[in-house]
């Protein structure tokens, strides 16, 4: 554990040290352009919304609290920067102007990522673990390597935003919106298998779930 820490913090090390030092953003400005970046998205994102089909299987509402409580419980300790609670008021994080300005820029570039799988699913898309009438298994842009890369853009542009906040509290809010979208892919994955067979099995063996697979 301890050696997986020092090589951690090495990489971390390195990273920064290739940033171009003349690149200036501080941690709160880079805080408050994430969450801008974040809003922009969310509007979006409900905007999409009423462009899908009818839903033909869902998953109950006592099911859906399970991780629409626990997302909304990450969210706001990576976006709340003053909790007062001891620990997750920890600062673990520097701020290295070069290094906010790149987590801007995951974050926007993870928040596009998300956008662009999203218009991939089409109409198939639901924030809710659905199955809709006539559902495609779809397999084309990001689904061709990813099977939620959603969820992929939204946590690098969470983790990043995370960054920037620079405080444990912000980790743990990115570990815990992580655990419950994990969580949600496994149900989704559910649906899907019973839904599409020996065809969703197929394009899980050539998949990861949020990491393309390489073997």
């Amino acid at each position: 554990m301890l050696a997986a820490l020092v090589s951690v913090k090495r990489i971390y090390a390195m990273f920064v040290s290739t940033l171009p030092a003349h690149l200036s953003l501080s941690a709160r400005q880079a805080f408050v352009l994430a969450g801008q970046a974040w809003a922009i998205w969310a509007i979006a994102w409900l905007i999409m919304a009423f462009f899908s089909k009818a839903t033909k299987r869902r998953e109950t509402p006592a099911q859906r609290l399970q991780h629409v409580l626990p997302i909304m419980a990450g969210y706001f300790l990576i976006f709340r920067d003053d909790l007062g609670v001891p620990g997750l008021s920890r600062r673990i994080f520097p701020d290295n102007p070069a290094l906010m300005l790149a987590c801007v820029g995951v974050t926007i570039l993870g928040l596009l990522f998300a956008v662009w799988a999203r218009f991939a699913l089409g109409s198939n898309w639901s924030g809710t673990v659905t199955i809709k009438a006539n559902h495609q298994l779809i397999r084309r842009g990001p689904y061709r390597f990813i099977r939620h890369p959603i969820y992929t853009g939204m946590l690098a542009a969470l983790l990043a935003a995370a960054i920037t906040q620079q405080l444990a509290s912000g980790l743990l809010g990115f570990a815990v919106v992580a655990f419950a979208l994990y969580r949600k892919a496994r149900r989704e994955e559910s649906f899907l298998s019973q839904e599409f067979g020996e065809a969703f099995a197929a394009h899980r063996r050539h998949t990861g779930m949020f990491l393309p697979r390489f073997s």
